[in-house]
């Protein structure tokens, strides 16, 4: 975990410098003095609200595996993506599948599952509004190909979730010569491991509740857009909803690949790179990327620590959790989860 931790912290230093290369400090600190903090107030509402709406997709997600109380979702979820924006190399995206088992019961493995399916719809959302915009608006091939690869990879890996939920039986046994690789002893334990993950992607089955998790996750990110877009106006920045759209997809596309805490350096850079597809210099694109950056980062972190104290692990809980001695590692006949226990029907 150090070396991709020093390796995110070298590649964010790195594009801190790139995004402050050539500033004119002075500038920054005039756009900021000169910012219309009015909007800050709506921008923040909208970021709750995208919590709560992402905490209310994810427990539909795992409606299949047991139905829990939002409280316990919102809860969970916040502390979550604290440990993501806190957690180096992306280890903090297992605290909310501990935390779920903690509460819950659910599996580990099973809750990962649910939060995979939650991370490729949010790929696939984000990547179809933005080749929307480009049949609009032109832009650098660069950030076209970019995408087309990005959208490649998510449909190979939705193809891979669906044939595994669909198919559980076959890939199961299509993935046997890899358990096998293992000592004998954990034959059954590794293969209770990928049951449970599997188990993560019954909603995939489920198509009446497919269409209102497709509804949920548009609304999350549409709502995001138009958070970006009225922050616009807190600098006089004037241009169209589609540019934020745009925006968004490029800061999405830089923090995916690996990063310092926080996301400080890829976060500001992308965005500079993303204003300055619209013609937005590059002081005024800074300033703008370092207040989104803070106010965006900022609610996460009140939010998560407002509900650590109900939720606290560390990292050795995790890696405990995970022990191929410990109770995740199980026979998939004793613990499997029906869909009856949910209450769905397909």
């Amino acid at each position: 975990m150090l070396k991709k931790l020093l390796l995110g912290i070298a590649i964010g230093v790195f594009f801190i410098y790139l995004s402050f290369k050539g500033i004119d400090l002075k500038g920054i600190t005039a756009g900021l003095k000169n910012a219309n903090l009015f909007f800050v107030i709506p921008f923040l509402c909208l970021m709750v609200l995208i919590q709560m709406l992402k905490s209310y997709r994810w427990g539909i997600i795992m409606e299949p595996l047991m139905k829990i109380d939002q409280f316990s979702l919102f809860s969970v979820t916040n502390v979550g993506f604290l440990a993501v924006i806190a957690i180096p190399a992306r280890i903090g995206e297992l605290a909310r599948p501990y935390l779920i088992s903690t509460k819950t019961g659910i599996s580990m493995s099973s809750a990962v599952g649910t939060v995979m399916v939650e991370r490729v719809f949010d790929a696939l959302t984000v990547l179809t509004v933005f080749f929307i915009v480009v049949l609009f608006t032109p832009l650098p091939p660069w950030l076209i190909r970019g995408s087309l690869i990005f959208l490649f990879l998510v449909l190979a890996l939705l193809g891979l979730m669906v044939f595994l939920i669909l198919r559980k039986e076959t890939s199961l046994k299509i993935l046997s010569p890899v358990v096998k690789l293992f000592p004998v002893k954990w034959h059954s334990r590794l293969t209770g491991l990928i049951d449970r993950f599997v188990d993560g992607f019954k909603i995939i089955s489920h198509q009446r509740h497919m269409y209102y998790l497709v509804f949920l996750s548009i609304s999350i990110w549409v709502i995001d857009a138009v958070a970006m877009y009225v922050l616009f106006f807190a600098f006089d920045i004037d241009l169209p909803l589609s540019a934020a759209f745009v925006l968004m997809a490029t800061i999405i596309l830089g923090i995916a690949i690996p990063a310092a805490p926080g996301f400080v350096g890829n976060w500001h850079f992308f965005c500079v790179l993303g204003l300055g597809l619209f013609g937005i210099d590059k002081t005024g694109a800074l300033t703008y990327a370092i207040v989104l950056h803070f106010l965006s980062i900022g609610i996460i972190v009140i939010l998560g620590l407002a509900f650590l104290p109900f939720n606290r692990f560390s990292l050795s809980d995790i890696k405990s959790k995970f022990s191929i001695n410990s109770g995740e590692f199980v026979d998939p006949e004793k613990t499997h989860f029906t869909e009856q226990n949910a209450g769905l029907e397909k």
